[in-house]
């Protein structure tokens, strides 16, 4: 696939590489990053999404693409009201999935030998993969008001702070959100992993904050060199 870089963290799939792209297709990544997205079909699906009809602007992509169904995971699209289309899989089958990054008081330098007994602490303490269960049980009627709530659910739960649905997309929950639509099925299956990591691609994260480009954004954040970070 054909890449231009057009800026320092930013490559283009122009528009007249074929495949009827309607629009260019926008890559966010470093050298390294594009490097790792070239090894699966992340740039292909990109330049297909670039196909849909009434696409807006661009395909894009963040710097989590991997390859998906239809469009990569971390690949953004939108398409006209009026005359655009609904697809399937741009929406993608992990639709709302969220990261967060918290930050923490610790420092590289004190964990860095403390590091391995750190992660085997979270695995012990966070249940995670297919089949895991969490402390939260709860019968048909609670899992309605999970269903109907969302986030703000949690938060009257005990699970959160009010402060937290001001940085989750639409408050963490969806007006008109219809229980009775989902399956038994599914009912039963997002009840026993409610609490957990999940499994698939979701992922809790160490890491540390090498550089800091923006000095101000990183003051307004609080994050700062050095520091260990959650994500």
């Amino acid at each position: 696939m054909r890449l231009e870089r057009v800026g320092t963290y930013l490559w283009q799939i122009p528009q007249d590489t074929g495949r009827g792209m309607r629009v260019p297709g926008l890559v966010i990544a470093d050298e390294q990053l594009i490097e790792s997205i070239r090894s699966d079909a992340s740039l292909d699906q990109i330049a297909n999404g670039a196909t849909l009809p009434g696409i807006v602007r661009a395909a894009m992509a963040m710097p989590d693409i991997h390859q998906g169904y239809g469009l990569p995971v971390g690949g953004v699209v939108a398409t006209d009201a009026r005359h655009g289309v609904v697809s399937p899989g741009a929406i993608g089958f992990d639709i709302n999935c969220g990261v967060r990054l918290l930050g923490t008081a610790l420092r590289a330098d004190t964990l860095a030998d403390r590091m391995e007994a750190l992660v085997d602490a979270l695995y012990t303490a966070i249940p995670t993969g297919v089949g895991s269960r969490g402390e939260l049980t709860l019968d048909a009627n609670a899992l309605d008001h999970v269903l109907a709530r969302g986030a703000a659910w949690a938060v009257k739960t005990g699970y959160g702070d009010s402060e937290d649905l001001a940085r989750i997309e639409s408050g963490g929950g969806l007006e008109g959100a219809a229980p009775d639509s989902v399956s038994a099925h599914a009912r039963e299956r997002g009840r026993r992993q409610l609490g957990t990591l999940g499994s698939g691609n979701h992922f809790l994260e160490v890491q540390t904050v090498e550089v800091v480009y923006d000095e101000r954004a990183a003051s307004a954040l609080g994050v700062s060199e050095g520091q260990v970070t959650v994500i």
